[in-house]
């Protein structure tokens, strides 16, 4: 189960002058950085300075952001080879680690659960922090993966102790989740008023892993990772999309005797069939009790009960879209928030596979030694890949405080952004 934490707090700087429109850029999406404005993401908040009622009205309309204030990460005990792949499906690390950069992944197994994984990556976030549950304002836990049908967040905020009930709720965005997670904790501390903010990324995809397809059972792992800021200016700039016409699919039904199903695809009629442009992991309807439709009831009713397929995935349309979608988010982010990749001391991508991680890089010129990179060690976690490695390169000492990161997710929906963000 991949999991992942952050952490915001928005902070509302001393306004000593009245700040003129040139010292601030609005966007339509993105933010921008202002010379007088500072911005936090965890989110604890606090006022500086003394201001007049006119520059009050300002700070609270623009003046709070988003900065991550602490990091943490959590995986499972189990891990999974590839040489132990190998064992029970036609496959070898050599092949697996030429064609995707994985060696190894961590899978859920025994008692291990997606909320204990959060629970942990979370606690680890609010300690970094120093943010006590007691102060926690919002939960938002990116998930494509939770362990109940209706969400899983609020499960979560009570295990951390949130004794004030704090708002908690469920994000599905895939492997985009935890950086659509993180802006939108800046929306509620920018609008919203709220100071401490809990993001929480977590997939358990070896759940729905078809372990006899090595097209993707060598991909997926389970983990937990968690991302908190400090003081100054901490999220400069994001953009964010998403295109259905990237999921087209059909849910998977069986011909029955008294009740067949009628598929069309690109106006064709099928039967039986599945079609998977990029990546998804659709709706299969379970075959019913035969007995309980001759037994007088009407056609189709009562519906039949429904779990998910395993992951089903275009390996080269997924590579196509992105190394051509990451680039251009990211050139965007960096223009709304007035800066070049030049400026970029790391960029942090979703952990899907090394040849994207650097085709993106050479087409952003930036430099491999400075992409983090820990995809070897855990394989695609979804929603927690960014935390987690952005949480090994922190406690490493690798990133330092006053680095700026170049985030950005992608995956099923489609759905695809990014962030511009200083640590530390």
């Amino acid at each position: 189960m991949a999991n992942a934490s952050g952490f915001c707090t928005p902070t509302v700087p001393s306004l000593r002058r009245r700040v003129s429109s040139s010292s601030l850029g609005i966007y339509r999406s993105g933010f921008c950085s202002s010379t007088v404005i500072s911005r936090r993401v965890l989110c604890s908040s606090t006022t500086e300075g003394v201001t007049t009622p006119s520059e009050s009205h300002l700070s609270r309309l623009v003046g709070k952001g988003c900065k991550l204030v602490g990091c943490g990460s959590a995986v499972p005990k189990f891990q999974v080879s590839n040489d132990d792949l190998a064992k029970f499906v036609e496959t070898n690390d050599e092949w697996i680690s030429v064609r995707t950069g994985i060696r190894n992944r961590r899978v859920l197994t025994g008692d291990d659960s997606l909320t204990g994984l959060a629970i942990e990556s979370a606690r680890k976030a609010l300690e970094m922090a120093q943010v006590d549950a007691d102060d926690v304002d919002l939960v938002l836990l990116c998930t494509s993966t939770p362990e109940d049908l209706f969400g899983s967040a609020p499960q979560i905020q009570k295990a951390l102790g949130c004794k004030k009930n704090p708002l908690a709720y469920d994000i599905t965005a895939a492997c985009s989740g935890f950086v659509l997670g993180l802006v939108s904790a800046s929306c509620y501390i920018r609008g919203g008023g709220f100071q401490n903010v809990l993001v929480i990324g977590a997939d358990a995809l070896s759940r729905y892993v078809d372990w006899t397809d090595r097209g993707t059972c060598i991909l997926f792992g389970d983990a937990a990772g968690a991302a908190c800021d400090s003081k100054e200016d901490g999220l400069f700039g994001f953009d964010l999309h998403s295109d259905g016409d990237g999921q087209r699919f059909v849910l998977l039904f069986s011909w029955e005797m008294n009740s067949p199903q009628i598929l069309f695809v690109n106006n064709i009629r099928n039967t039986n069939l599945f079609f998977c442009r990029h990546l998804n992991a659709a709706i299969k309807v379970k075959e019913t009790d035969h007995a309980a439709e001759s037994n007088g009831s009407v056609l189709g009713f009562p519906p039949k009960s429904s779990s998910y397929s395993c992951i089903q995935m275009n390996g080269n349309e997924v590579f196509r879209f992105a190394v051509r979608v990451v680039p251009q988010t990211i050139e965007s982010s960096l223009q709304k928030a007035g800066l070049t990749s030049s400026s970029i001391d790391w960029l942090l991508l979703h952990q899907a596979n090394k040849r994207i991680l650097d085709a993106v890089a050479t087409r952003l010129e930036i430099p491999l030694e400075r992409v983090i990179s820990n995809l070897a060690n855990y394989g695609n976690t979804s929603a927690a890949s960014i935390p987690l490695a952005l949480d090994e390169a922190v406690r490493s000492g690798k990133v330092q405080p006053g680095h700026t990161i170049a985030a950005a997710g992608f995956g099923a929906g489609l759905t695809w952004g990014s962030a511009i963000l200083r640590w530390g």
